[in-house]
């Protein structure tokens, strides 16, 4: 999250316009990022139990299929981009100036997407092989890239084009290319826990088969989250750009809050996987459980800052001073779901890694749509709240998600999936 983050910074200083913009056409390349990153889960988890069984060579053929997945793909996103960028922004009710800041992003990013689409597949590889160590030096390579590069295209220093928020979305594509090539190259050429080779390669249906049905419940879910985080954007438009950039804010707040626990919960899951295939399920439960308690001892001493420091951590972004007023309050409500922040990620990360997906897309679609979605809209409508409740409903709806997905995980019938 460190790359779009610096590029709110930035763009913050261009007006509320440009956030909202940027934070709606965000939104929808998450909603595609999603469902990359649910794609990446059907390969972890295959990947890791050949790891685990001790089959390297099978390992190495599910990572080359993943590829030939990630392929057809990225064909899509380019016709997204290129004729649906400004519709999909239209469709949302944005006041003029903000379908025309957010449609230039979008477009860029949604072009440029397969770079990123391979580049995640990359590091999903060695993540589930256990090499997490190098995936994270190319991560910190590529963005210090991106970091030192944004200023210049956004603003137009030194002898680099003014772009505006074009130019952050030309960065990301720059800085995601960079990323692929590095992660190619260290699997091509064996300094990870796997050496890829197109010796042999062919497609394979069975295997892609797998893959696809291991991820398809994944994406489900991955995409319905996407797609209800533009549906509460839409409740929020009607309170003004002043709450759809405040909003947007908060939500990179909240996302850079939760990679730990995507993060770890990716840890304890490829961990799971490995000893399932190892066939000690006790150990695989356990990975977990660790990984669970340190995110939530890393979410309450974020929340305890929030609570603290809020406006100080909106202005950050540098935006105008109505925006950080209704920015901080999103944030302190936000806070008060922080103590069960910690296991809707981990969780779902680690079942969805070990092959287990349709239980946490059961969870979040039911939280989401049955709970966080009408609570949301009825809020604003029944109390005096006004946006406000948009933000409380998101809270409650979070937690019914996380009690789920911690009672499932409980009964450890995951420990019996078959991939």
């Amino acid at each position: 999250m460190l790359g779009p983050t610096i590029d709110m910074i930035w763009v913050g200083r261009l007006g509320a316009a440009a956030i909202a913009g940027v934070g709606v056409s965000g939104m929808a390349v998450m909603l595609l990022n999603s469902m990359m990153m649910s794609l990446n889960m059907g390969s972890r988890a295959m990947i890791a139990r050949f790891i685990g069984s001790g089959d390297i060579e099978g390992a190495n053929h599910v990572a080359r299929q993943s590829f030939v997945i990630v392929a057809a793909f990225a064909v899509i996103l380019v016709p997204i981009g290129i004729f649906l960028a400004e519709p999909i922004l239209i469709l949302m009710g944005l006041e003029p100036d903000v379908v025309a800041e957010g449609a230039a992003y979008m477009r860029i990013l949604f072009v440029g997407g397969a770079a990123m689409a391979f580049r995640m597949m990359t590091e999903g590889i060695m993540q589930a092989s256990g090499d997490s160590i190098t995936p994270m030096w190319l991560a910190v390579t590529f963005r210090v890239f991106h970091i030192i590069l944004c200023p210049f295209l956004i603003f137009g220093w030194w002898f680099f084009p003014h772009m505006g928020v074009s130019g952050a979305a030309m960065t990301n594509v720059l800085s995601q290319s960079l990323g692929l090539v590095l992660g190619l190259m260290v699997l091509f050429r064996g300094r990870t826990r796997l050496q890829l080779s197109l010796k042999g390669f062919r497609i394979d249906p069975v295997i892609i088969w797998r893959i696809v049905r291991i991820a398809l419940p994944a994406s489900i879910s991955g995409m319905q989250r996407g797609l209800g985080q533009l549906v509460i954007m839409w409740f929020i438009v009607p309170y003004g750009t002043f709450a759809v950039a405040a909003h947007t804010l908060c939500q990179r707040v909240e996302m850079f809050i939760m990679m730990p626990g995507m993060g770890l919960g990716m840890g304890g899951g490829v961990l799971a996987g490995q000893n399932l295939g190892a066939g000690k399920p006790d150990r695989a439960g356990k990975s977990v459980w660790l990984a669970l308690a340190v995110v939530e001892g890393f979410v309450v001493f974020c929340a305890a800052a929030i609570l603290l420091w809020a406006e100080s951590i909106i202005g950050i972004f540098g935006p105008e001073p109505a925006v950080v007023e209704v920015g901080s309050v999103f944030l302190r409500i936000a806070a008060a779901g922080f103590f069960v922040f910690s296991a809707e990620p981990v969780l779902m990360v680690s079942l969805s890694n070990v092959g287990d997906t349709v239980p946490p897309m059961l969870a979040t679609v039911l939280g989401f749509w049955m709970v966080q979605v009408p609570l949301a809209y009825f809020l604003p409508q029944l109390t005096e709240l006004g946006v406000y409740g948009v933000r409380w409903g998101m809270v409650v709806g979070m937690f019914f998600s996380a009690l789920a997905l911690v009672i499932y995980f409980k009964l450890g019938r995951w420990k019996h999936k078959r991939v």
